[in-house]
């Protein structure tokens, strides 16, 4: 137990072979439970899994087909809630994170539902890190901020957390992503069980490890899933549980910028096409309907960023 709390740590175990008994052994020995959750890898890592569990402490969890990261966590979400552990803790097979900082995640819930590692305050681990990992960490986090709501986290793709089972309990569980989207839609859904989230600086590990994240999926698979996830969260905090000023904003700003926007495309390429330079009143039309919503959209984006989250009804 730690604060009072027992702890189970669930490791995602795909082809980790060379790294799990190292990670393994660096868990604290104040965690209560270790879930080994094999997602039906293809090298020795089943065997290994099954060698290091003893049924008490360390737990062989096995899948007939692979899942993905999100399905193995789903599987030792549901597995802990039946052990009724205090808090999960997710901690990567590959030997990426960093152990001792378990326990300041841990003690992060003190005030919080959910605890999660930010690497980019860390000046000396963020010049090591991949220039490809920055930047499509900062262009993919921005666009989980404003999906999820939560725009005071800093690094919302960071998948080394601490979440209360109580919290997990309250999440749609089938809602979670089963493979690398898992970690942002864990905050997606948990944005609608109004936990609060606190964030502790801790170093990211980058050895001989081999990553199964694809550049190239993450590009062009998650902007549509987190522009979904965006527009569901608008329609839900602002049109369905709640109606403030901000739905206003959105509801004459939008149709205002689209017309601004449209109009002002259609009337040029007409004219362009017929080389006339358009009216005077038709510029004016345009540009005061663009300028109108965009200030609007801008009023909206500024309240949605301050207000608190509706779903908290703490």
């Amino acid at each position: 137990m730690y604060n009072e709390k027992t702890i189970a740590v669930a490791i995602p175990c795909y082809r980790v072979e060379e790294h799990l008994e190292r990670v393994v052994a660096g868990i604290p020995d104040f965690v209560d439970t270790i879930l080994l959750v094999d997602d039906c890898s293809i090298d020795g890592t089943p065997a290994l899994v099954d060698q290091m569990a003893d049924g008490k402490r360390i737990i062989a969890l096995h899948h007939e087909r692979n899942q993905g990261v999100g399905g193995a966590m789903k599987t030792a979400f549901r597995k802990a809630i039946e052990l009724k552990v205090d808090v999960v803790v997710k901690l990567d097979g590959d030997g990426q994170m960093d152990a001792s900082y378990i326990a300041p995640l841990v003690k992060a819930l003190t005030d919080a539902e959910f605890a999660k590692g930010n690497r980019l305050f860390d000046r000396r681990m963020l010049r090591r890190m991949p220039t490809i990992r920055r930047v499509g960490n900062m262009g993919v986090g921005f666009m989980v901020k404003a999906a999820s709501g939560y725009w005071n986290v800093s690094d919302p793709v960071n998948g080394f957390f601490a979440i209360r089972t109580e919290t997990l309990q309250q999440m749609d569980l089938e809602r979670l992503a089963d493979r690398y989207f898992f970690e942002s839609s864990m905050l997606i859904e948990m944005h609608y069980t109004g936990a609060r989230i606190r964030e502790v600086t801790m170093p990211a590990i980058y050895a001989d490890e081999h990553s199964n994240l694809s550049v190239g999926k993450t590009l062009f698979s998650f902007p549509p899933r987190l522009i979904a996830a965006w527009i569901r969260r608008l329609h839900l905090s602002y049109f369905v549980y709640d109606f403030n000023i901000c739905s206003l904003y959105i509801l004459v700003g939008l149709p205002s910028f689209l017309f601004g926007l449209i109009f002002g495309l259609c009337e040029w390429i007409h004219y362009a096409s017929i080389s006339s330079p358009s009216p005077t009143g038709t510029i004016m039309v345009a540009v005061l309907t663009f300028i109108l919503g965009f200030q609007m959209l801008l009023a909206a984006a500024q309240y949605d960023i301050t207000a608190p989250n509706p779903f908290d009804k703490r």
